[in-house]
């Protein structure tokens, strides 16, 4: 392992790349557009360091991905971000509850409330507390960007492997509304409209935007004949802006969605015994199966809101920015326990129903200081609070008896941090970097859980209570030197130390071992970036490697529990995770874009901790960790013509590929994907000057099924079918005034 880190990081494979970087910035000047104006890429604009840069200035890791790129590939969500930045992985499950996201093999699996997430979500400078906030449609979006490796420093809260930073379109002074219609195969549809403009000249401005979505889903449930793996989704979000002087200026945001989601509580891809098989009839399993056998209706009732306000006020040259929050979060789930439609003594029938209600409240401060200076600096304060509080209802039907067992759980959360990052530029060329962040945290629990039967069976433990407090002090920051080779050639090394808060496994058939507290994840990452732009700004090319090692890492581990399946959160040992990102993008003519992205990612068990009664082979050390292939890729160019007519024809297509992904932690042989690529096309003709625009949609060109989640269940394999499981093609049709 070890010696792979030494070749990618040799001196003379250092010095291929700083040789190739300086050479791309000394290639001649290509020519110019059509109407005289020089043909350069659009500059991007970040906030990976809290403070408006560019992208490439930055030392930090960062893909960005334009809102408006998103909406017109039908990539409405977290979610779907994993296709187009290679380094991004997630897990999906039947409820928004359930899912993680990935950065360069680092994620958490769990569905305890009493666990952070590894790679945060911020939303307009809010941090999101859990996961599952974040992957129902974002409205106005401008664009995403996606920080690789630790960046506990600045983002604190759950960022120990990354942060997904969303950031929403700002109301303009210039009146402006749209409506955009789409329709896709499988009897989707997505509206979409907005308005916005100045309210009081020069002091407010305001916009708002609404979304309606439905898709009746590409499962069939052989039991009725309805479809499922669908939704029907509704939000709104509204923004004002009020700057009553050129020294202040402030944000109030509020948004609102609600979702219901019939996703299937797994679709069966693998039967391990002759009797599930023929339990499941019709119904054959496969890895490309799209039916179920269910007789209890698996579907979601999701709510996501929140209110934010954020102020800056610029003190001379310092800007004192405060960012107050809350947000609010209602989850009800009911699920098929069995996956089957037919109870018997060999396979009773289990029907769960989960019920959440969080909230949280964040306040963070931070002063920055004037750019140009010998010493920068960003620093400031945060604190959030969360309570959690959770009811799970679980029937066991046999066709002679019927048990209930029934579980209340909730956690408190208290974070406090101060925080600051600063720049010494010593040279207009020699800059060093350093940070350091304190954290406290608090997290209690309470667990209860009642049951009708006196012993153990099948999926539901007896009754017990019990509940629990920990607090830690933990500490992350960043080192390092950046340095300009070339007016066009810039390059970093830094250290970065992670932490992730102590945690518990809190959830419904929680027992005796479960309730001592998990210590805090640890882990320290070295990084060595190269970003380069050349041909008049037509070219850029970023590459960046690195080096994580994780102790204490929290994961789950599956394990059985009353004869079923579960995940148990365990502190799993330590973990390394290291390798090479590039991502290179080419305005080759004026109407020709080109981009691609690469991610060689080798994330690997060190040492496993196997936990006290594990069932499942602890036999790890040296695997891959779950939800991390090798090797991912993405590529994509768009090509537009130009008519007398003063019409644009706008060709554009990606195509998406990874190597071979293990699902599972115990390297169950069954939840292992191969190697896939999807392949995607668009055609559009647009009128920008009347404000118009329609364009046709195909997904999955070449057809390929695949499985964005696999899992074992008892006697089965069971997996996810996503959207594009099939071909599809769809319209769009999108008007501005």
């Amino acid at each position: 392992m070890r010696d792979t880190f030494v070749k990618l990081y040799s001196p003379t494979r250092l010095a291929h790349t700083i040789t190739a970087a300086l050479a791309l910035s000394s290639l001649p000047t290509l020519a110019t557009a059509d109407d005289g104006q020089a043909v350069t890429l659009q500059a991007v604009t970040v906030t990976a360091t809290r403070r408006e840069e560019s992208l490439q200035s930055v030392p930090v890791a960062v893909s960005v991905v334009q809102g408006e790129q998103l909406e017109r590939d039908n990539r409405n969500s977290v979610a779907s971000l994993a296709q187009q930045v290679p380094s991004l992985n997630f897990r999906t499950g039947a409820s928004n509850k359930d899912t993680s996201l990935f950065v360069r093999g680092v994620g958490t699996i769990s569905t305890s409330p009493g666990v952070e997430p590894t790679v945060a979500t911020v939303v307009d400078g809010v941090v999101y507390a859990r996961p599952g906030q974040a992957t129902l449609d974002l409205l106005e979006l401008d664009r995403i960007e996606v920080l690789r490796g630790p960046q506990g420093t600045l983002f604190g809260k759950n960022a120990s492997a990354g942060v997904i930073n969303v950031i929403s379109k700002a109301p303009s002074a210039d009146t402006h509304g749209y409506i955009d219609q789409a329709y896709y195969s499988g009897n989707e549809s997505r509206t979409r409209f907005g308005i916005g403009g100045s309210i009081v000249d020069n002091i407010l401005t305001g916009s708002v935007s609404t979304l309606f979505g439905s898709y009746d889903g590409n499962v069939d449930n052989q039991a009725n004949g309805q479809e499922v793996n669908g939704y029907n989704r509704k939000g709104v979000r509204g923004k004002l802006l009020f700057t009553p002087n050129d020294e202040l200026t402030l944000t109030v945001i509020a948004d609102y969605m609600q979702a219901h989601d019939d996703t299937p509580n797994g679709v069966i891809s693998q039967a391990l015994t002759p009797a599930f098989a023929g339990a499941l009839a019709p119904v054959r399993a496969g890895s490309d199966n799209r039916d179920i056998q269910s007789d209890y209706r698996s579907h979601v009732e999701d709510t996501n809101k929140g209110l934010s306000a954020q102020l800056d006020w610029s003190l001379g040259d310092y800007t004192l920015t405060s960012i107050t929050a809350w947000r609010g979060w209602n989850n009800t789930q009911w699920q098929d326990g069995d996956r089957l439609a037919n109870i018997s003594a060999t396979f009773p029938g289990t029907e769960d129903k989960g019920e959440l209600d969080f909230n949280q409240y964040s306040q963070e401060l931070r002063l920055a200081s004037p750019k140009g200076q010998f010493l920068e600096y960003v620093g400031g304060l945060f604190y959030m609070h969360g309570k959690d509080e959770e009811t799970y209802r679980r029937t066991l039907i046999t066709p002679t008896t019927r048990n209930v067992g029934v579980a209340d759980y909730s956690t408190t959360s208290d974070s406090y941090s101060v925080f600051g990052e600063s720049t010494l530029n010593f040279t207009s060329a020699f800059r060093g970097i350093a940070g350091l962040r304190w954290t406290h945290d608090q997290l209690e629990y309470d667990h209860r859980r009642v049951s009708t039967s006196a012993t153990t069976v099948s999926g539901i433990q007896p009754g017990t209570r019990s509940s629990g407090s920990v607090d830690e002090d933990g500490w992350s920051g960043r080192l390092g030197v950046q340095y300009d080779l070339a007016d066009n050639v810039m390059t970093y090394l830094t250290y970065s130390r992670g932490y992730k808060g102590p945690a518990y496994n809190v959830f419904f058939n929680m027992q005796p071992r479960d309730t001592s507290a998990l210590r805090p994840e640890t882990s320290n990452t070295w990084e060595l970036g190269f970003k380069a732009t050349a041909w008049d700004d037509r070219v850029t090319s970023n590459v960046a490697l690195f080096h994580s090692e994780y102790d204490n890492y929290q994961a789950n581990f599956f394990d059985t529990v009353a004869n079923q399946v579960v995940t148990r959160l365990i502190n799993a040992g330590s973990v390394t995770t290291q390798g090479i990102e590039t991502d290179i993008s080419l305005q080759a003519t004026s109407r020709l874009k080109l981009s691609a992205a690469l991610a060689y990612t080798r994330a690997r068990i060190d040492s496993f901790a196997c936990p006290v009664g594990a069932t499942a082979s602890c036999n790890v050390n040296g695997k891959t960790l779950p939800y991390s292939p090798d090797w991912k890729s993405y590529l994509r160019a768009d090509y537009t013509i130009a008519l007398d007519n003063g019409l644009d024809v706008e060709l554009g297509t990606d195509y998406s590929w990874q190597s071979e992904v293990q699902y599972d932690i115990t390297q169950n042989p069954d939840t292992r994907q191969g190697a896939y690529g999807i392949w995607n096309a668009s055609v559009a003709l647009a009128d920008y000057n009347e404000g118009w625009r329609v364009a046709l949609l195909a997904k999955n060109l070449a057809n390929t099924s695949y499985s964005p989640m696999l899992a074992s269940g008892s006697g089965y394999i069971y997996r996810a079918v996503p959207r594009d499981d099939e071909r599809y093609f769809g319209v769009q049709l999108r008007k501005d005034f």
